[in-house]
């Protein structure tokens, strides 16, 4: 299993690609490519349970549970918003629940997305935030019964 990256990893490169750009607007290009290449999510799920509170756009998001790790996907109807995600998505999907519920996410602040998101978006960041980590904990909880 060592070619699995580590949360802390993800967030590294990601830390990295962003210092590539001198210009806020080329980072939101840059967010808005990301979000361009999430792959669309089935109409199945785009139901009212999967939807983001918090989020002032739509947001779907939807968890799996396989192998002891968590796997995401989601989608939004907003550019950046789905860029944000699709970001998210890189750094916790694939990762174990543990992982996912302890993970303090430092590559938002570090990239500056905090401080550059209008408050709305940032909200709905953190709402996003929230809700996989709720996937994570339901999943660890879950494990912790199975396992007993």
């Amino acid at each position: 299993m060592s070619d699995h990256k580590t949360i802390s990893e993800i967030e590294g490169e990601i830390v990295e690609e962003f210092s590539l750009f001198d210009s806020w607007d080329d980072k939101y290009e840059y967010i808005i490519d990301l979000g361009k290449k999430l792959p669309p999510l089935d109409q199945k799920f785009k139901i009212d349970e999967n939807r983001v509170r918090g989020c002032q756009s739509t947001v779907y998001l939807v968890a799996d549970y396989r192998d002891g790790r968590v796997f995401y996907k989601a989608e939004s109807d907003a550019v950046i918003v789905k860029g944000l995600i699709s970001m998210l998505i890189r750094v916790l999907s694939g990762q174990k629940p543990d992982d996912i519920v302890n993970a303090p996410l430092n590559f938002i602040r570090e990239i500056g997305m905090m401080t550059h998101l209008a408050q709305t978006r940032s909200n709905g960041l953190l709402a996003m935030v929230k809700q996989m980590k709720n996937y994570g904990l339901a999943f660890k909880v879950k494990d912790s019964f199975v396992n007993q």
